[in-house]
């Protein structure tokens, strides 16, 4: 069966992507969450024109995107963690405390899902972390692990 996507899916594909999945999968699970359509003509037809509206709705945002990015960038963010007699933390940073500390700093709302820590942080120290605002725009945010 195909289908429209109506958001991101892990393993499956893009919003507004037409992918092929099993029809138990589509029918019973992806149509009744609201994350897709079935793959017709009609709804083909309404998902360009909402293609379009959103793709303008996007290109008036990039500015607001950047300014954004702009704010990440420029500010080094300071998360406490606590330490073991050795420097290394215990449990280590997730983008979920990166989320809320640019929320609580700059007021931002970000998703966590956008925030991409290269690798794991378990140690003090500064480190870096890249948040896609958009697939235009994307920020490398520095923080510094200090102790608490």
């Amino acid at each position: 069966m195909k289908v429209l996507l109506l958001k991101d899916m892990d393993n499956l594909g893009n919003k507004y992507d037409v992918v092929e999945v099993k029809n138990g999968y589509g029918m019973n699970f992806l149509i009744p969450q609201k994350m897709a359509l079935i793959a017709n003509q009609a709804n083909i037809n309404k998902l360009e024109n909402l293609k379009r509206a959103e793709a303008k709705k996007l290109a008036s945002m990039i500015d607001i995107f950047k300014e954004n990015a702009k704010l990440i960038e420029a500010k080094v963010f300071e998360i406490g963690a606590k330490v073991g007699t050795t420097d290394k933390i215990f449990g280590s940073v997730t983008n979920v405390q990166l989320a809320n500390k640019i929320k609580e700093d700059l007021g931002l709302d970000v998703d966590r899902k956008v925030i991409e820590i290269d690798e794991e942080v378990k140690t003090l120290g500064t480190h870096t972390a890249k948040v896609k605002l958009h697939h235009e725009v994307i920020a490398t945010m520095t923080f510094e692990v200090v102790k608490e």
